[in-house]
């Protein structure tokens, strides 16, 4: 016989999950405990007939050879019952979703996971083997989840719980009966206890959290402490508290907490209990009142986690003013910065704060030349460092202030924002007393994954460089490209190297250490090491920049290694690799990048960002094709309305972009998707540069370049260009454009060459040897070449003949020079680049294969 047990007291959770697992055991005899939860009582007094329910002396115990736990999974919380049970003969299958501890039945089965209610683990299997659920059984099931995890708001509640409550809403559950149920009232007893239990209490405070202790006795059992617990906790705003309850022989002891900096379950673990962190209780038979209250009072400080600290979640270092700012000049220091509010100092110490507001108002009076002494607020309401999180942001609530300055020793070291206290409260948890990124992998190591990916000696000169920073107290990290390949995979070894400190000075360090020569960037704080073994790294102090107009080239100035980051074009850009010995290869990821590389998304970090620098659209662009991503809606949609700042932006770092973009491996998409965004209206002022037949001519030219290059693997990429001449074929101002593009004299001469050979297409028509083409084509480029023969759309024969001839001219052999034609007996003079040229000719023509085919052949023509 197979019988459904859960808990004493039992809830509706408890209740649901019995259900569910009738639907997943059909055979099994759904057993009730002895004692109900007022709420479930009142619900069954209603709805008791709809269902097959036992009592403990209405199944013969012998006979039970499995036992489906359900919202438990130890035997001391089923009541009576356990005495029934033969332990040695019965099988357990169990589904849980409290902590697991060493009181747990061996279980043949057991699906225990930390979900907001067990009834959620039910539900999934039930889904999974596409068994059918009613709408009765649906809000049964919904009632569970929804009193267990306190309509999605208690803290235990996580994604899955969410999921299975939506397939339960789409099963037909019904809210008005889940509302009517899960919100009981208080009977008279029930409130009688609560204002007994409200007024026996008392707070204790440690590190910013109030838990409430309450205690009560009374001869006569009273049921629903839980329900009294979330309601206490509901009415005195503490973020945790425990009851102990006195009813006739036996004590209650209840625990429930609303912090993640809380963990009620050692406390109650003390008395045998069980449950989770935040909510749990325990019974004690004959138990001492006074003694268990006083076991519950002197362990509360041990439950408490460490709490984030003002110095943990603060900005620093500070932007700050003085006294004899101006009012002008601070205000376009907000702007610059996009902070609303300034310390100002005066002799290295605090004396005042300046807002928005206060510079809007003196500038509304035409007081911008006033200094900011006269219309700062003084007397800042200022926080210690060892300030708790919770301390933080009850003083902004009381004070309504937005940024409190953080002071150690008289001296500002930080301050803390609402944003801050925001982040630290919704994107950070503690751990272990650490603090970790909530929805960020900050615990993910590459450590193993940069031994795969990047070069032994590179990596040990890494791990040595990382060692010399930690004698100068200096946090280092690689950034940018490098750690973006290392999460996707590929290898790069490209490698910047980013010190909270002063970038230079350590660059030099590395060179008196190594060896080998810096190169210094003093205005941008940055220096180039090159190692004695050639490895070039590029080393620079944190910093940020700021934009004086759109598309402006950016100022920079020192900064940490968030707001370094913060400054980069993309979230897949933005993440750091520490190279610090104890942290080697520990990833840092303030903006999920990681998450965005997962997903393949191209995601900027701020609104502006493409406003400030146009050029990152293109940028955009280049990483869609060379990953195989996307930009996300927000982006593109950016990119779109940002689009015209491109005609604003200086040719030459257009061209840069452009250069890269188009040396990519598939610069045609590349140039179609610039279209699409509507780019190339404002790069080259044409709204009709990019239709079906341009195209194809693009299409064309990477195609014919590919066939070629694939067999000259030592050629040099030169080609981009040659793009944006295809381009531009056909505008009226074309040459004019390609100049402004131009990087180098290489480009101007491309373009130069590919007009210049548009004189002599006609004279193809009739070439049917190589050393043909080669006497029309030997003065140009190879690019030139192939972009001329697109452009005039020669006819497949001819092209294959071009592709050929650039292929051979490449290793044409030196026979004969000028020393053998002074041996012939022949003056230097012009003819001998006529002979040399004729001879190369018969080359690629097969006539002339050695160097005594070419002696005979000049002997025979010029020595008669």
């Amino acid at each position: 016989m197979q019988v459904i047990l859960s808990h004493i007291n039992l809830d509706f959770d408890g209740f649901a999950s019995m259900v569910a697992a009738k639907k997943l055991y059909p055979k099994a005899k759904l057993v009730l405990p002895t004692k109900q939860g007022k709420s479930l009582e009142r619900f069954l007094a209603l709805y008791r007939d709809s269902f097959s329910l036992y009592y403990p002396n209405q199944i013969n115990w012998e006979n039970v050879t499995e036992i489906i736990l359900v919202d438990i999974a130890s035997l001391q919380r089923i009541g009576e019952v356990s005495y029934l049970i033969d332990k040695e003969k019965v099988e357990f299958i169990v589904y849980d979703h409290h902590q697991p501890n060493d009181m747990n039945v061996k279980a043949k089965t057991a699906m225990i996971e930390l979900v907001g209610a067990t009834v959620t683990l039910l539900v999934e299997e039930m889904r999974s083997k596409e068994i059918t659920i009613s709408s009765f059984e649906a809000t049964i099931y919904a009632l569970g989840l929804y009193t267990d995890t306190g309509a999605f708001t208690y803290l235990n509640t996580t994604p899955r719980d969410l999921i299975a409550g939506s397939y339960l809403l789409e099963c037909g559950a019904n809210l008005e009966i889940i509302s009517k149920f899960s919100e009981t009232p208080l009977q008279d007893e029930e409130q009688k206890l609560l204002q007994s239990l409200l007024l026996h209490s008392e707070e204790h405070y440690f590190d910013g959290v109030d838990i409430l202790v309450a205690y009560h006795q009374q001869k006569d059992y009273t049921g629903g402490l839980a329900l009294l617990a979330r309601k206490a906790l509901e009415m005195t705003g503490t973020d945790a508290l425990f009851f102990v309850v006195e009813m006739g022989k036996r004590t209650f002891i209840v625990g429930r907490s609303t912090s993640e900096r809380i963990d009620v379950l050692p406390i109650i673990k003390m008395f045998s209990g069980g449950g989770h962190q935040k909510a749990a209780s325990a019974m004690v038979k004959n138990g001492n009142f006074q003694e268990i209250l006083a076991i519950v009072r002197g362990s509360i400080k041990e439950v408490i986690k460490p709490s984030l600290t003002a110095k943990d979640i603060m900005s620093s270092p500070v932007k700050v003013i003085s006294t004899i700012t101006s009012i002008e000049e601070a205000g376009k220091m907000m702007l610059r910065y996009g902070h609303t509010g300034f310390p100002v100092l005066e002799d290295g110490k605090l004396v005042g704060i300046i807002s928005r507001r206060d510079i809007d108002k003196a500038k509304h009076h035409g007081l911008g030349h006033a200094p900011v002494k006269g219309y700062m607020s003084t007397d800042p309401t200022t926080i210690h460092s060892s300030m708790s999180l919770e301390e933080v942001q009850n003083l902004m609530i009381a004070k309504n202030v937005g940024r409190l300055p953080v002071l150690e020793k008289d001296q500002l070291i930080g301050i803390i924002s609402r944003t801050n206290v925001i982040e630290a409260l919704h994107g950070e948890k503690i751990k272990s007393g650490q603090v970790i990124q909530q929805s960020s992998p900050l615990e993910l190591s590459l450590a193993r994954r940069m031994e795969k990916l990047i070069p032994h000696d590179i990596l040990q000169l890494l791990k040595t460089i990382g060692e010399q920073a930690d004698k100068l107290n200096y946090r280092a990290f690689m950034i940018g490209g490098v750690v973006r390949d290392l999460v996707i995979g590929r290898e790069n070894e490209d490698i910047d190297i980013v010190v909270e400190g002063d970038g230079i000075s350590f660059a030099k360090l590395l060179a008196d250490y190594f060896g080998g020569t810096v190169r210094i960037h003093e205005k941008f704080g940055t220096a180039t090491w090159k190692h004695p073994t050639g490895i070039k790294i590029d080393i620079t102090s944190a910093r940020t920049e700021y934009y004086d107009y759109p598309a402006a080239l950016p100022n920079v100035e020192m900064s940490s290694l968030r707001e370094d980051l913060f400054r980069r074009d993309f979230t897949i850009n933005a993440m750091a690799l520490q190279i610090n010995t104890r942290d080697f290869g520990k990833l840092i990821d303030f903006f999920h990048g990681y998450q965005d590389i997962k997903q393949k998304k191209i995601r900027i970090l701020y609104n502006l960002s493409f406003v400030e620098d146009p050029t990152r659209i293109l940028r955009a662009v280049r990483f869609e094709q060379r990953f195989g991503f996307e930009m996300d809606k927000q982006t593109l949609e950016l990119a779109h309305i940002s689009v015209d700042k491109i005609a604003s932006t200086s040719k030459a770092r257009l061209a840069h972009e452009l250069s890269i973009l188009l040396r990519e491996d598939y610069p045609v998409e590349s140039l179609k998707r610039l279209s699409e965004i509507g780019v190339l209206q404002y790069l080259i002022g044409s709204t009709t540069c990019f239709g079906e037949n341009k195209l194809r001519l693009l299409e064309d030219y990477k195609k014919l370049y590919d066939e070629i290059t694939l067999a000259l693997p030592r050629h040099r990429n030169r080609a981009w260009i040659c793009y944006l001449i295809i381009l531009l074929s056909g505008h009226d101002n074309r040459l004019q454009l390609l100049r402004e593009f131009a990087l180098d004299s290489s480009d101007l001469h491309t373009i130069d060459e590919v007009a210049s050979i548009q004189l002599c297409d006609n004279s193809l028509a009739n070439v049917t040897k190589l050393g043909e083409l080669h006497l029309l084509f030997k003065k140009y480029s190879f690019e030139a070449i192939v972009c001329f023969s697109i452009l005039h759309q020669l006819p497949s024969g001819e092209r294959h003949m071009i592709k050929r001839y650039l292929i051979e001219r490449v290793d044409i052999p030196n026979f004969i020079n000028g020393e053998d034609l002074k041996t012939l007996n022949i003056p230097p003079s012009p003819i001998y680049t006529t002979i040399l040229l004729e001879l190369e000719c018969l080359y690629l023509n097969q006539q002339v294969l050695s160097k005594e085919d070419a002696l005979a052949f000049v002997k025979n023509k010029y020595c008669l």
